[in-house]
């Protein structure tokens, strides 16, 4: 059957309940692909009223620093008529607090986790996974927030630059050898595949794709930027087809490389689309700020639209757009 937007599925054999949501991530096993994405959640405990931590795909933290980190002053987010500007500036407090707090209460909830560090330079990288490696057994898989600043070169993102990028993930390596590393990417780059091949070409398990993509507005009262730090992160329905754009380029380039696709995923359409441009699981961002139990919602969609194409496991969706014919139900 034909999976073009035009085409109606046919009467569904299996219901999406039946469906297996279950998929793997670089190694990390996830009952359900839909992810809460980093920074969007905190550390869990808020939205814990509202989710059962332990039935979603997995809580990303909040990226963590070396140490404390104040952000940027207000005002640091404003809404856009389909998401949302932050310039939060990596607030947090820092590494061992993650390590010492958050962490224990995650694994006491059942959630499964996947810690995202960040760094000012690369030095403070490597000295936050120098942490991590000094307790074993509390992370298994690290998402490497390479699209924050680089005080060192100018107000740089580190993703930015192929050569940069690798020496973040090149030192991370060293300290974390048994950990499984996500390099997560910005969207605003010339050639993504590129800086995707320096990333894995240095030691990266799998990519994140795609971060915020940079924005501005103009607060017409003040007739001054909106924004305290003048740009920031937009993220939102808007960015969704940059975020299937690049998911297709990287997976059509390195289709043996696991990616983590987000990007304005709101609905299990979302999903299923960023899936079939050949993301092996999903992050949800901006409406969890909106609707903190939308993993569980989206989650059912997408088991619903898999079993109205016949698709009974996840899995078997992933790619699939890039397949020159895809296939009917009765040959999947």
């Amino acid at each position: 059957m034909n999976l073009t937007p035009s085409a109606e599925p046919s009467a569904p054999c299996i219901d999406g309940a039946s469906v297996d949501l279950s998929t793997e991530l670089a190694g990390l096993s996830l009952p359900r692909p839909v992810l809460l994405a980093s920074g969007t959640a905190m550390y869990g405990k808020e939205v814990s009223a509202f989710l059962d931590l332990s039935q979603t795909g997995a809580v990303i933290t909040k990226s963590v620093l070396s140490r404390p980190w104040n952000g940027m002053p207000p005002v640091r987010g404003t809404t856009t008529p389909s998401g949302m500007l932050n310039c939060i500036g990596l607030q947090g407090e820092g590494i061992g607090t993650l390590l010492d707090e958050h962490l224990p209460w995650l694994r006491e909830q059942g959630a499964r986790t996947v810690v995202s560090i960040a760094g000012h330079s690369i030095d403070e990288y490597a000295e936050v996974a120098a942490r991590i490696a000094a307790h074993p057994s509390a992370v298994e898989t690290v998402e490497l927030n390479i699209s924050c600043p680089n005080v060192e070169d100018r107000n740089k993102v580190f993703s930015r630059d192929p050569e940069t990028a690798a020496q973040v993930v090149a030192g991370v390596r060293a300290a974390l050898p048994d950990v499984t590393l996500l390099a997560k990417l910005s969207p605003d780059v010339t050639d993504i595949v590129e800086i995707a091949h320096a990333c894995v070409g240095a030691g990266a398990d799998g990519l994140s794709l795609i971060n915020t993509l940079m924005g501005a507005a103009i607060n017409l009262r003040t007739l001054r930027p909106t924004l305290s730090g003048t740009f920031g992160g937009l993220s939102g329905p808007a960015i969704k087809p940059v975020a299937v754009r690049c998911i297709w380029q990287v997976h059509q380039a390195m289709p043996q490389v696991p990616i983590l696709g987000g990007g304005g995923v709101r609905s299990g359409r979302d999903a299923l689309e960023l899936t079939l441009a050949g993301a092996s699981a999903l992050t949800i961002g901006t409406v969890n700020f909106e609707e903190p139990d939308a993993a569980a919602r989206i989650a059912a969609e997408l088991g619903d639209l898999l079993a109205e194409r016949g698709i009974s496991r996840y899995r078997d969706a992933i790619g699939l757009a890039h397949r020159a014919e895809a296939p009917t139900k009765e040959t999947l």
